[in-house]
């Protein structure tokens, strides 16, 4: 396993498709995962600090771990399949649940927990960047800094 980086959420164009791009921490490669536009909020929000008035469903998961005195330790990408990516969540007391990549993202970010993804993953689906990119993945990073979670509203 590998550990990864939140970079952020984007629309991909032209489908109109968000999706959240992941980095590994010690090497050069990114990998991007289509998700929703709920989760991509709720990925933003994290990201951002925004605090809604009521909690949102990754919040009301975070507070629920807290009250049971659950620690959140791990998540784990841990496959991908016809495209679908697969996660698991790794808690203090050994349990592990199944649950998909973006939900575990957005969960991640709100608890501090460390997001790693496999070797097999990384190999199937992740886009090394060589160095002459890197001026693609700045201005990708410029886009999160001016992107809100209201862009990924429905219209």
């Amino acid at each position: 396993m590998r550990e990864v980086d939140v970079m952020g959420v984007r629309v991909e164009m032209p489908s109109n498709q968000p999706i959240v791009l992941l980095r590994e921490v010690s090497g050069d490669r990114y990998l991007p995962i289509w998700i929703g536009a709920v989760e991509a909020t709720a990925i933003a929000f994290a990201q951002q600090g925004v605090v809604p008035p009521r909690p949102l469903t990754h919040d009301l998961m975070k507070d629920i771990l807290a009250a049971t005195g659950s620690e959140l330790t791990q998540v784990r990408i841990t496959d991908v399949k016809d495209g679908v990516f697969y996660a698991t969540l790794v808690f203090g007391s050994g349990a592990e649940v199944s649950a998909r990549p973006s939900d575990s993202i957005a969960l991640a970010l709100r608890t501090g927990t460390s997001i790693f993804c496999s070797e097999d993953v990384l190999d199937e689906a992740g886009l090394a960047v060589p160095a002459e990119q890197e001026d693609e993945v700045e201005r990708f990073r410029e886009f999160l800094d001016h992107v809100s979670p209201e862009d990924f509203e429905a219209h």
